[in-house]
């Protein structure tokens, strides 16, 4: 099993990037991206329930970012929009084979992660 992050980059505050979420190996129940700044402890940041396509976002991007997934391509994606400085980061995928329900906002509740990739939003 593989996840693989991608999309990160350096943006000004305002704009917008898409990250990716390439998962090989197998099709998982939940995906989900969480975020890491520096010196801050991982924080959830968005989830989708792969069969049902049930989403939950944290409240502090919530109306700005999208996470949506691909079934042909096995990949899940992060649209994220009117970034602020607040967002940079290094972004993580994860995947679980539980929560068939009810998307997962902890970081506990998955079991495979991907490696992070940065977003850098500039003032």
């Amino acid at each position: 099993v593989q996840l693989q992050a991608s999309g990160g980059g350096l943006v000004q505050a305002g704009g917008s990037l898409r990250l990716s979420c390439a998962v090989s190996g197998r099709t998982f129940s939940t995906y989900g991206w969480f975020r890491q700044a520096p010196g801050k402890e991982r924080e959830f940041v968005a989830a989708i329930i792969w069969s049902r396509n049930n989403t939950a976002y944290a409240d502090s991007v919530k109306g700005r970012f999208t996470i949506s997934r691909d079934n042909a391509k096995n990949t899940v994606y992060l649209q994220m929009n009117r970034l602020k400085p607040d967002d940079t980061a290094l972004y993580y995928c994860a995947a679980d084979s539980g929560g068939r329900y009810v998307p997962r906002t902890f970081s506990s509740q998955y079991e495979y992660w991907g490696q992070g990739t940065l977003v850098t939003v500039s003032s």
